[in-house]
């Protein structure tokens, strides 16, 4: 513009290559308020595409070159399946003081997935002080395909490629060709495991993890223990040991390949070793895992709906509203207290099916857990990764908001249709599943619990914990540091003999006495058989691990959700290194 000085227009030239530049990284949003100050607000995705559920990490960046304080709000709202059915809301406020710049990286919930193949679109609208924009962000996601995250780097020379062997090998989309990954800069990653989530396996080089601030190296190794795939493209001869990759990754697995300088992949090799994992894509998991036969659900239970009980009620109603209430209450000559007597009658009527409701069905609800948790006091780490899964079937629900402390994924799962089931596949999945991150909290709404329904729930986290299995001085005997009580520990010491010790408490030592094979398989197989599909490969491997423990507990806390939901029983199958002192 005109009014510009020289000064102003050399910086405003100069924000403009910026913008072009960044536009390489999913920019969403740039809102210029005032161009001769540069005052803007910037929404930049940190990943090229969304993943099938999860978080979307997403930077805010606030430039208030101005005198006077900024506010701004944006709201996501992220949508998936073909007919929009199913999405989850949440915002987020931000305050810019006059003449500071601030940058925020957010975590933006992601919908769930009711569909083997569906839309997934985040839309984002900006608005406060700084004027109004909007935009929206989608890719579409097929059956049986994992999400990756490529690097840069990676992608440039090979997305066409890895697009059209993914094709290939899956035939394509219906609305078609599928894309093999969304892309990273190694350099701007987040720092907070939750942003890779829906992801199954990260693929870079070794030159990109070395580029990785440690906070996003940390969050990968985090993510990476809960049961991702990592992959490492190196062009010399790195090992995992000088990556300060550890040895043992949990639920996790690391594969190192070499790579030319060129940086050019085997593209069916590539899509054959991400597809090929032996633990099978989350989206999978959550839409077909849980549909029949889920062992947590067939332990709570069916529940059979009274139609004795409600016909009978129904035909008292009508005789009492029709013959009784015309030929007694309202008899000839005094129709006119049918006025009175039919509304009486009806209201009496529902009165009575709301209290049975209430009597047969209670409040709130009752439901079970089971939990696969990893605990690593190893290198320091002192942190234990969370694998739940729950079943309940509710009562009368007075109110649908919670909240969930523990920072977390929370997916719904696709169960069997039945009149009692709310999430199923197809056009039986519908609904609002919000999400509102906030001080490390998670707060929720929506159709999470519905009244007189069941519901199954995933969630997975990492938890700061002190409990371990600690050897001691005595040869034979440990100590548990753990807060409550474990009913039941197998060891497998190096030598691939098993060891069992039972009625464990914290802070006493207890004996490990060597035991056959055969006492040790049927129990564990009872655990492994306890968990759907994913939790129960997760738990076949953890239990063939030497130097490593199993042990079972109903006394381990589990990640609370809805407080109105009586959990009957939380199982916990705990995993881990037996540690030195």
């Amino acid at each position: 513009p005109p009014s510009l000085t020289l000064t102003a227009m050399l910086r405003y030239l100069l924000s403009l290559a910026l913008v072009l530049q960044v536009s390489a990284q999913e920019t969403m949003i740039r809102q210029v308020f005032d161009p001769v100050t540069d005052t803007h607000v910037e929404v930049l995705a940190l990943f090229s595409k969304p993943s099938p559920g999860g978080y979307f990490p997403v930077r805010v960046k606030i430039a208030n070159n101005l005198k006077n304080d900024s506010n701004v709000w944006i709201e996501f709202t992220s949508k998936a399946d073909y007919s929009n059915d199913l999405q989850t809301t949440s915002s987020f406020n931000f305050t810019a003081s006059g003449g500071k710049t601030i940058t925020r990286d957010i975590l933006v919930p992601l919908s769930p997935l009711g569909t083997s193949q569906a839309d997934i679109n985040v839309e984002a609208t900006l608005g406060g002080s700084m004027g109004r924009a909007e935009n929206t962000i989608r890719t579409t996601i097929d059956a049986n395909q994992p999400a990756v995250l490529l690097s840069e780097a990676l992608f440039t020379p090979n997305a066409s490629s890895l697009d059209s062997a993914t094709t290939a090998k899956g035939g394509g989309s219906s609305r078609g060709s599928n894309e093999f990954a969304a892309k990273f800069d190694p350099k701007q990653l987040p720092d907070d495991w939750l942003a890779f989530s829906g992801y199954d396996s990260v693929i870079m080089t070794d030159g990109d993890w070395t580029n990785i601030p440690p906070g996003g190296r940390n969050a990968i190794l985090s993510w990476l223990r809960l049961g991702g795939q990592l992959v490492i493209y190196s062009t010399g001869s790195a090992t995992a040991a000088e990556l300060g990759i550890p040895a043992e990754t949990s639920f996790g697995t690391v594969a190192i390949r070499p790579v030319s300088s060129g940086l050019k992949l085997d593209a069916p090799a590539v899509v054959k070793l991400v597809t090929g994992n032996a633990t099978k894509p989350q989206q999978v998991s959550q839409q077909s895992n849980f549909q029949s036969s889920w062992p947590l659900q067939i332990l709570f239970g069916a529940q059979t709906f009274r139609y004795a009980l409600f016909i009978a009620i129904l035909i008292l109603f009508g005789i009492l509203v029709g013959p009784v209430n015309l030929f007694v209450f309202a008899k000839s000559g005094q129709r006119h207290k049918l006025f009175i007597t039919t509304p009486i009658i009806s209201l009496g009527a529902s009165l009575i099916l709301i209290a049975l409701i209430i009597v047969q069905d209670g409040f709130g609800g009752n439901g079970i857990r089971r939990v696969l948790m990893e605990v690593r006091p190893d290198a320091g780490a002192n942190a234990a990764y969370l694998h739940q899964e729950q079943f309940c079937r509710t009562g009368v629900l007075t109110g649908s908001r919670f909240t969930i402390d523990t920072p977390s994924t929370f997916e719904p799962v696709v169960i069997a249709a039945s009149r009692w089931a709310r999430f199923t596949d197809g056009s039986g999945a519908k609904g609002n599943f919000n999400l509102q991150p906030a001080d490390g909290k998670l707060q929720a709404s929506g159709d999470w619990f519905q009244s007189r329904s069941e519901h199954g729930h995933v969630l997975s986290a990492v938890v700061a914990t002190r409990g371990r299995i600690e050897k001691t001085d005595t040869p034979g005997t440990c100590l548990s540091t753990f807060e409550f009580p474990i009913d039941t520990l197998f060891y497998l010491d190096e030598a691939k003999q098993w060891h069992r010790a039972e009625a464990i408490t914290a802070g006493k030592r207890f004996t490990l006495t060597p035991v056959e094979n055969s006492m040790v398989d049927p129990a564990l197989a009872t655990e492994i058989n306890a968990f759907a599909a994913r939790n129960k490969q997760f738990l076949k491997t953890s239990t063939k691990r030497p130097g490593h423990f199993i042990a079972i507990t109903t006394q381990a806390p589990g990640i609370d959700t809805n407080p109105g939901i009586r959990w009957k029983e939380t199982r916990t199958v705990i995993t881990g290194p037996i540690v030195s002192p």
